[in-house]
């Protein structure tokens, strides 16, 4: 009896082994079938492809949104479609004039052709550097070092042109070249430093100049214009000057025109009585006075033979 119980429990615990064994593998199976399903599906955002390789061979180009690949057969590749920079530090290069000079600069650039930039280059970045890094030694060493400091969109426009050129094969387009910094030799620095002190002082010296003379002009300006408004105020006052005495002269003359003999006379004597009236003892009569006291000696003597005849 015993036996047969122990048999039985032990059938029972086979059973539930399987059964455990059994649940683990669909579990296992499950989660390996999720994530089948998980790695089949891509979500690809608006600035980014994916360049799709099946068994080793490039098929097709996906994205954006929601791309479905074959898990494990296909391959998926990530492109990025936003403009990017490369940052290349410190390259030294001789100028035409034998000057060593330190530039810097960096490289914009962006993807058109996700399957050539991928397909086409192992390394583009690496590339490109090199590529950027002996082509500008070749355009500094044609260049003096005066026309390297001066020429930075000549340089950047000729590197731009060289690279786009031999990217355009990777797919990638060139947006732009900036040089960053160009550090000429310490000796040059100073004899710049020098120079430009010079231009300075040159400039304040004209500058100076140029304020002294329009200083002059303006003050001769000046005294030319109060010369010129006194002149015409002298002119203007001569000019009233002789109006005012031809008005007068004009009135004297109308008023003599009016007068006679013997208003004339009557203010003779009327002269000579305030004349009379002042202390000093002398007494100047023009001629004009005695020819006009002629009429009254003529009356003088009428009276004289009037009496005469009476008598």
């Amino acid at each position: 009896m015993l036996r047969a119980l122990f048999e039985q429990a032990a059938i029972l615990l086979q059973e539930f082994d399987l059964m455990m064994i059994n649940l683990i593998i669909a579990v296992i199976v499950l989660i390996f079938i999720l994530a089948l399903i998980v790695s089949a599906i891509k979500i690809v955002p608006e600035y980014q492809r994916l360049v799709i390789f099946r068994l080793g061979r490039a098929i097709a180009v996906k994205g954006p949104g929601l791309v479905i690949i074959w898990p494990i057969i296909d391959k998926a590749m990530v492109v990025d479609l936003r403009e990017q920079f490369i940052e290349v530090t410190h390259q030294t290069c001789i100028t035409k004039d034998n000057a060593p000079v330190d530039i810097d600069f960096l490289i914009y650039y962006k993807v058109i052709d996700p399957m050539k930039s991928v397909v086409e280059v192992a390394n583009f970045e690496g590339a490109a550097i090199g590529l950027a890094t002996t082509t500008l030694r070749a355009v500094v060493g044609d260049i003096d070092l005066d026309h390297v400091l001066a020429q930075r969109e000549y340089i950047n426009q000729v590197l731009r042109t060289k690279l786009d050129e031999v990217t355009e094969r990777w797919g990638v387009k060139i947006t732009a070249v900036e040089i960053r910094e160009i550090i000429p030799p310490r000796p040059v620095q100073d004899a710049m430093i020098k120079q430009m002190s010079a231009e300075r002082a040159r400039r304040a010296m004209v500058t100076e100049a140029e304020g002294k003379k329009e200083s002059a002009i303006r003050v001769a300006e000046g005294e030319k214009q109060a010369a010129i408004l006194r002149a015409e105020g002298e002119k203007q006052a001569a000019i009233l000057r002789a109006e005012g005495i031809a008005t007068a002269l004009k009135t004297v003359n109308e008023v003599a025109t009016k007068l006679d003999e013997r208003t004339l006379l009557l203010q003779y004597f009327e002269v000579l009585n305030k004349v009379a009236a002042a202390p000093s003892t002398k007494i100047v009569l023009p001629l004009e006075v005695f020819s006009a006291i002629k009429p009254l000696e003529r009356v003088t003597q009428l009276f004289k033979k009037a009496e005469k005849s009476q008598d």
